[in-house]
């Protein structure tokens, strides 16, 4: 008998081995929104606070200025937050003060959108006290990335959309460097955001998707594994973006990720820009782009690489929460919204 079960056991096995196996991301208290609410498109007038719920700000007031110049320009009113320039050690600021300020903005029905300055580290800190009650009354725009991630995926799961795109501090940059940045930040802003085609990527795997995208940056995806924010991937379109981590580090997250069930019934995953992405010392042996497929060519689904949206100066907007279309083909891909 002992005999027949270990055949079993090992036949199983065999024919497990190269497939992704059925697991389970859900959470039993947790719904998925059905419909997406997207906030007001802005208009003329409207107030923008720029905000830093995370990273301090030493020495950036000159790319605070010009982001200030920039909304003006737009016709629309900055409203700075009253700790942006505070310092705790790390921080913009303690805890409660970065807490306050976004709070503040949350609970305003004049600001129509919130202008993340920066990230770095700290909007974990804040996250889970923060009340939306005010927000779903007058609901605005979350603008930013990378730390700014977890805010993304917790307005998210209540069911609001939000702009993956450049942060206030991205103006000190070359202007030249971020022209498509800031176009792409307007159009969203006021609702006029073109299809993206792009050139395709020879790591792709091509097809075409439908569905709500979902994402961020993959340490803070994979930092919120488990928590009130960890996002539920079924029938979503996952975006994913990393910078300054080693090879080894990537391949793990992309590891926990699919051990939690993310890629089991996402639509398609987008790729953004994995930058100054670190050698491992004995050296990883494939591209950053190989590794990522080995996780992910045995779902099929479709995979977009080379999407320039991330950390990079050029970081073109995506809406999160927004039904998207995703068509990756030998020749280009293109992401309509």
């Amino acid at each position: 008998m002992h005999f027949k079960y270990l055949f079993c056991s090992l036949l199983l096995v065999s024919c497990t081995l190269g497939k992704p196996l059925k697991m389970s991301v859900k959470n039993p208290q947790y719904t998925p929104p059905q419909k997406y609410i997207s906030p007001a498109n802005l208009q003329l007038g409207d107030s923008v606070a720029i905000l830093a719920p995370a990273g301090l700000l030493k020495g950036r007031q000159q790319a605070i200025e010009s982001a200030q110049n920039l909304l003006k320009s737009w016709g629309l009113v900055p409203v700075l937050g009253t700790h942006l320039f505070n310092k705790n050690n790390h921080f913009a600021g303690t805890d409660a003060q970065r807490f306050r300020d976004f709070q503040q903005a949350l609970d305003a029905p004049e600001i129509k959108a919130i202008w993340c300055a920066r990230g770095g580290y700290g909007s974990m800190r804040i996250a889970d006290n923060l009340n939306f009650e005010g927000f779903k009354k007058s609901p605005k725009w979350l603008i930013g990335y990378s730390d700014i991630t977890v805010l993304h995926n917790k307005l998210n799961n209540l069911g609001y959309e939000t702009l993956h795109a450049m942060m206030a501090v991205n103006m000190e940059l070359d202007n030249k460097s971020i022209k498509n940045s800031i176009a792409s930040l307007k159009a969203a802003l006021f609702g006029t955001l073109p299809p993206y085609k792009l050139a395709s990527n020879k790591d792709n795997q091509l097809g075409n998707a439908k569905g709500i995208l979902v994402g961020g940056n993959l340490t803070l995806l994979t930092a919120q594994l488990g928590s009130e924010t960890q996002l539920d991937t079924r029938d979503k379109i996952l975006f994913i973006e990393e910078i300054g981590e080693y090879k080894y580090h990537i391949d793990r997250m992309m590891q926990s990720l699919k051990r939690a069930g993310y890629f089991e019934h996402c639509a398609a995953v987008i790729v953004g820009d994995m930058m100054e992405i670190k050698s491992n010392s004995p050296a990883w042996g494939s591209s950053t782009e190989a590794l990522i497929m080995e996780v992910l060519k045995p779902y099929e689904f479709p995979v977009a690489f080379g999407i320039p949206c991330g950390h990079a100066p050029e970081n073109r907007a995506l809406i999160f929460g927004r039904p998207i279309e995703l068509n990756v083909s030998k020749s280009e891909t293109v992401i309509s919204f």
